[in-house]
């Protein structure tokens, strides 16, 4: 039986899912919620993190600055382009 992007189980062909689904709608068999296969550890430092990377940088630079960067980014975002 194929797996899908969690791991769990499904079946290969139309009908077999359409199966699948009556039964889960009769409740003759349960629906399970796909596992958390995430590792903890890093769900943690991600809920941490939120503070971290671009919002800290920009809170950290002053406006001359972020000026200084959106001017450059700008440049080489247009500045190279052939018409």
């Amino acid at each position: 039986m194929p797996k899908g992007p969690q791991g769990q189980k499904r079946p290969a062909d139309v009908i077999g899912n359409a199966v699948r689904v009556m039964k889960i709608a009769t409740g003759e068999e349960p629906e399970e919620p796909p596992a958390d296969t995430r590792n903890p550890a890093a769900v943690a430092l991600s809920k941490l993190g939120a503070a971290k990377g671009g919002v800290a940088r920009a809170a950290n630079l002053t406006a001359r600055r972020r000026k200084q960067i959106a001017k450059e980014a700008a440049k080489t975002r247009w500045g190279n382009k052939s018409s």
